[in-house]
This record gives C-alpha cells, sequence and structure tokens, in this order.
C-alpha cells in the first residue's frame, strides 16, 4: 500500500506545526519513524545538505540528501531547540538520553546542544531507565495518532501509517527513473530485493 504525491500532500496539509516538519522531513528522506524521532542537532550538515542516519534498523549507517525545500524549516527548528536547551539548562535540566557507550566514554555529552534531539517533547519528564528526569524525544505513539487523524481528516480510504511514507517515497522515486540501487542505497536496505518490495517493482 502506497499514497500517490497528491494523497501525501493532502495528509500534510491536515497536520500542524513540528509534526507536519515531523512528516514532511519523513517522506523527504524516506526514514523509518523511529530514525525520524532519533535525529539529533549533530546529524545535519547543512553546508552540504546532508542528513546523517546512525546505527537504523538494518545496522547499516547512511547518508540521504537533505530535501532543500526542508532546509530553512529545519534550520528554524534546530534555533528552537537551542533555545529551549538553553533554558533547560538554566532550569537544572539539559541531559539527554546517550546510549551507555557514549555517555561512560564523554561523561558531559548528553548536556552538549549538539546531542539534542531535534524533535524534542514538550515537556521534562523522568527517564525510567536512570530516575533522570530529562527532555526524550516525541513518542512514537503520539507521532502515529497525529497521523491517523490527518488521513482521516483528508478523507483517505487507505491506511495511513508512518511507514507508508517511507514506501510511498520509495515507489515516487522509481516513478522518477531513480535505479533500483541508488534507491536500496537511499532507504538502507541490505538487499535489492527488499527495496522491491518496497517500490512494487516487477
Amino acid at each position: 500500500m502506497v499514497l500517490t504525491k497528491e494523497e501525501v500532500q493532502k495528509v500534510l496539509q491536515n497536520l500542524n506545526g513540528i509534526y507536519k516538519l515531523i512528516v514532511t522531513l519523513m517522506y523527504g528522506c524516506g526514514l523509518r519513524m523511529s530514525e525520524v524521532l532519533n535525529i539529533r542537532i549533530k546529524d545535519f550538515d547543512f553546508g552540504f545538505d546532508k542528513l546523517y542516519i546512525w546505527d537504523s534498523k538494518s545496522l547499516k549507517d547512511r547518508t540521504v540528501p537533505l530535501h532543500l525545500k526542508l532546509k530553512e524549516e529545519l534550520q528554524l527548528q534546530v534555533k528552537r531547540v537551542e533555545e529551549q536547551h538553553r533554558q533547560d539548562l538554566a532550569d537544572g535540566y539539559g541531559s539527554v538520553y546517550l546510549p551507555f557507550v557514549y555517555e561512560k566514554k564523554y561523561p558531559k555529552a548528553p548536556y552538549e546542544t549538539k546531542w539534542q534531539y531535534l524533535f524534542p517533547m514538550s515537556k521534562i519528564s523522568k527517564d525510567p531507565r536512570t530516575g533522570i528526569k530529562r527532555r526524550h524525544h516525541i513518542l512514537e505513539k503520539t507521532l502515529g495518532r497525529n497521523i491517523k487523524i490527518a488521513a482521516q481528516k483528508a478523507n483517505l480510504y487507505k491506511r495511513v501509517t508512518s511507514h507508508i511514507f517511507r514506501h510511498s517515497y520509495a515507489t515516487h522515486l522509481l516513478q522518477a527513473g531513480i535505479d533500483l540501487r541508488s534507491i536500496q542505497e537511499l532507504l538502507g536496505h541490505k538487499s535489492v530485493e527488499t527495496t522491491m518490495i518496497y517500490t512494487h517493482a516487477p
């Protein structure tokens, strides 16, 4: 199941604020929900218009080209996070979750701006793993709920989930004449057979 370009636009038109930016980025770069929510400020290279995706589901790190129409809005989002992070530090918080190996090697890293999530929650919450009060990224269920509501408002009869945007991205690239191997690299698939399933290629 994939969406047409027109159906994608209908869903986006019924999303607001940060959720519209998240889904647009997810579709524009072919990202999984977990990948887009785990993006940190340091993962962008605005100078070369690239986004780095680390330790994804396939355990294959990759680089994807940044959708140029989103560049300015993403830079504004980075500024919002920077301002929020400064306030969190002033309020006695400001740390962010890091994998144990990083936190052990770089104990000050959780407080650095570059490690902050690009799409943080609106409120500080207690990390159940450590008990530390910190700002986590937006929850998957929250994003999923917003996508579902937007699809309903768009009067789409297809089952619309976060993953459908990744499938649609791949299919639209194939329709535009991009070869399967290139799409495979952009999606981070280990095999081209998986990419063929995503793009519904014969």
